[in-house]
């Protein structure tokens, strides 16, 4: 029933996203673009990115600062990370820059900002498996070394022919841990295995763990007599010394029965600090988790397993494809994944989280 001088009638060119149905009218583009940086100034919460780069400003001026240089390193990286997101939406115009900033938003998690901790185990199969585990550590590796990420390894327990059958990995770096958080869950390889003289075709699988690296402040607190820690030797590839000294430390928390170990430093001290890190942010999580299970119980919500289990499948015989089973995002270009380019598996994942 629109007659022709309804401005929706003029052949389609209006988009519904400009036009004001209330008011009858097309809104000018400069109002709609303001409206939408004020929108994404929300999304962005870009009020508390001011006050956080003032705190780090404030610590910056202490004489201090610099003592703890893990620490100041850190704050330093995360002050530049804020305010090149201030800077971009002061200086955002156009619709693509504000485009930018909206992926940005996608990104707004409570733990988002903080380097990870990723663990990764090789399933069940042996050496076909442990295999698979590598190659997954060599595409988080080439992945961190793209963003700019540092990639350290804490521990490493490696396979009897090849490969590895578990790693943990200190990947530091503004939003590594909203990145990578992406991939948590159960990978799984389909390929003509080179370990098999008949060439069969193999499935195999590697899970993995990921979670944000947390500072001491505002996490749980940890009880020494609840602390049950061993040194040792480190060992390396084929079971060989890295050094002379115990150096390696391992971690037991009684309570819960979790166990960190970390060989990567050559001082026991160093080791030490890092698994009570790693310890201290496991802890967290998990109460974290128990936290929002009791939530989701008292408001009656039904838990999702969306964003577990298998997640993603590499197939490199009989045709090529890495396809993500949350999101439907594929590709036939595996050699580019298993590079590390996987940045749009993890955007597409971030967006469908967001909806």
């Amino acid at each position: 029933d629109m007659g022709y001088d309804t401005p929706l009638a003029y052949c389609g060119v209006v988009s519904l996203l400009d036009y004001d149905i209330k008011n009858d009218r097309i809104i000018p583009e400069r109002e709609f673009m303001d409206e939408r940086k004020v929108q994404l100034g929300e999304l962005l919460k870009i009020d508390d990115k001011v006050k956080r780069v003032a705190e780090i400003q404030e610590m910056m001026g202490k004489p201090d600062f610099w003592l703890d240089r893990e620490k100041s390193i850190s704050l330093s990286q995360e002050m530049t990370a804020l305010q090149n997101i201030l800077d971009d939406f002061e200086l955002s115009e156009s619709d693509e820059e504000i485009a930018k900033l909206e992926f940005q938003a996608l990104l707004s998690g409570k733990h988002d900002m903080s380097s990870a901790i990723i663990s990764l185990n090789a399933g069940a199969g042996g050496t076909e498996a442990q295999d698979w585990a590598a190659m997954l550590l060599r595409m988080y590796s080439r992945y961190a070394e793209r963003k700019g990420y540092k990639f350290e390894i804490l521990t490493q327990s490696d396979g009897e022919e090849a490969g590895i059958k578990s790693v943990t990995v200190r990947v530091v770096g503004p939003y590594a841990y909203g990145y990578l958080s992406c991939e948590a869950g159960v990978h799984r390889l389909v390929r003509l295995s080179p370990f098999d003289a008949d060439h069969a075709r193999h499935t195999s699988f590697a899970g993995l763990e990921v979670i944000p690296e947390l500072e001491d402040a505002g996490v749980v607190e940890i009880d020494q007599k609840d602390l049950k820690i061993d040194v040792f030797r480190s060992g390396g590839h084929g079971g060989q010394s890295v050094n002379t000294t115990d150096s390696a430390v391992r971690i037991t928390h009684l309570p819960s029965g979790l166990v960190v170990t970390c060989q990567n430093e050559r001082s026991q001290l160093q080791n030490r600090e890092l698994a009570m890190k790693v310890l201290r942010s496991r802890l967290n999580l998990i109460a974290e988790e128990k936290r929002r299970k009791d939530e989701r119980q008292l408001k009656g919500d039904v838990e999702s397993n969306e964003w577990g289990s298998q997640i993603r499948s590499y197939v490199l015989h009989p045709y090529q494809m890495v396809k993500d089973h949350r999101t439907e995002y594929e590709t036939s270009d595996t050699t580019g994944v298993l590079n590390g380019n996987i940045d749009e598996f993890i955007e597409a994942c971030l967006r469908k989280r967001k909806a």
